[in-house]
């Protein structure tokens, strides 16, 4: 499984069609990450102050129909994750069918991520 880390707004947008987010315009690719771990460092260097609640697609690389590249950061990987650690580049929109589960970024009382629990039914995709 690789993650992906979103708006819940965002997310549930257009359920009908592939999620295609800005960065795939910007960058050429989704950007997703290897595990949990990384996936909360990423949100507490770069999520902070996004709209809740953020979320954590938990997709299936097999299932996806663009392909995906593991690849070093560039420039450099957020704080706490190691400098050799390669992430998931998803070269399309992401297949909703791909996505084998939603999960909810948990914060501390700090605005610090902490976790992924699921998805309370009030933001079910």
């Amino acid at each position: 499984m690789i993650y992906h880390v979103v708006p819940g707004a965002e997310w549930n947008a257009s359920p009908e069609r592939p999620y295609a987010p800005s960065s795939l315009v910007e960058d050429g690719f989704v950007h997703c990450s290897p595990d949990e771990a990384t996936t909360l460092k990423i949100v507490n260097a770069f999520y902070g102050s996004a709209p809740r609640p953020l979320l954590a697609l938990l997709i299936d690389e097999a299932r996806l129909s663009a392909k995906c590249v593991w690849e070093a950061a560039d420039p450099a990987p957020p704080p706490g994750v190691a400098e050799d650690t390669l992430f998931p580049h998803v070269f399309g929109p992401l297949d909703r069918e791909a996505v084998e589960r939603v999960l909810v970024v948990r914060w501390d009382e700090e605005g610090r991520a902490t976790g992924l629990a699921d998805v309370p039914p009030d933001v079910r995709p």
